[in-house]
């Protein structure tokens, strides 16, 4: 069996997949014949399915069947293309770092065995290398993108510009994907689905009010505008004077906030519960639109 030194590939997985002197067997190469216990690690082995545990640091949690099936279907015909990659846990015991998609596509087409990389590697490197895997060679959506760039800066403790050297994007790319997971909820979840695309989600993060973004999600589920049409009702929204917020009271009451959380659901906008310290108060419920306001009485009923 021939034996090449592995190289550098610069920034991002094959940098952190490269190791000094580091041999590799050729993939083309490799015969079903050659198990785990006589290979060396950081050469391609196979190895069974039923020992390799799945990597606990995958940001990735859906995955589309239809597509697993389409991958299934090819791994029948041409085999695995390209080698997982696992590092060792025991003797006869390993843990996915890369390839889930393979991995599960391989159990439904039936392999009791697949090709793998065997690496060494620690939990941080873990995390690492799965999530700029996943990054760089998924589908990830933009807020699984967002998330896994949080999870880079929060647990593996990277700053923004050597985020970017990892994954071969700029700062300004990776702030924005960071500034999704400040928009409320219900719109991130509208990102995830594929209801709006990453330039709608931009667009909105523009305007500070939530009630106003939730307001301008909600336009463009129901009028199907174009990020454009978006950009151009952010505008009109910033030329509006904002209306001075009225003080208010309470809202350190655990109850209150029960209440105004509760509201702000059923209504889909921000629901604010002004109490005095005699129970005295009121509900109030802002309204963007006359569209707005018919919305909110069809709910009131």
């Amino acid at each position: 069996m021939s034996v090449i030194k592995k190289s550098a590939l610069g920034k991002g997985l094959g940098a952190l997949l490269a190791e000094n002197d580091t041999t590799v067997s050729k993939p083309e190469l490799v015969a079903p014949q050659q198990k785990v216990e006589t290979a060396a690690i950081g050469s391609v082995s196979f190895i069974q399915v039923d020992q390799i545990e799945v990597n606990p640091f995958q940001p990735r949690t859906d995955f589309d069947e239809l597509a697993l099936g389409e991958l299934a279907e090819s791994i029948k015909l041409q085999g695995i293309i390209q080698p997982l990659t696992v590092r060792k846990m025991g003797d006869k015991s390993f843990q996915l770092i890369s390839g889930e998609r393979r991995l599960r596509a391989s159990k439904i087409a039936g392999l009791t065995e697949v090709p793998a990389y065997i690496r060494l590697a620690n939990d941080q490197e873990m995390l690492e290398m799965g999530l700029i895997e996943n990054i760089q060679r998924e589908d990830l959506n933009a807020i699984e993108i967002a998330i896994s760039f949080q999870r880079m800066v929060d647990e593996v403790g990277l700053k923004q510009e050597e985020l970017g050297e990892r994954v071969s994007k700029n700062r300004s790319t990776v702030t924005n994907y960071l500034r999704l997971l400040k928009l409320p909820p219900v719109i991130q979840a509208g990102i995830r689905d594929n209801h709006i695309s990453m330039g709608h989600a931009r667009a909105i993060i523009n305007v500070g009010d939530i009630d106003k973004q939730l307001w301008i999600y909600r336009q463009i589920l129901e009028k199907d505008l174009s990020v454009r049409k978006v950009e151009e009702l952010v505008r009109e929204l910033g030329k509006k004077p904002e209306p001075v917020e009225p003080k208010q009271v309470n809202t350190a009451n655990p109850h209150v906030k029960r209440v105004e959380d509760g509201l702000s659901s059923k209504f889909g906008t921000r629901v604010a519960l002004r109490i005095d310290e005699k129970g005295k108060g009121r509900i109030e419920i802002p309204v963007l639109s006359n569209n707005d306001l018919n919305r909110i009485l069809e709910i009131i009923g």
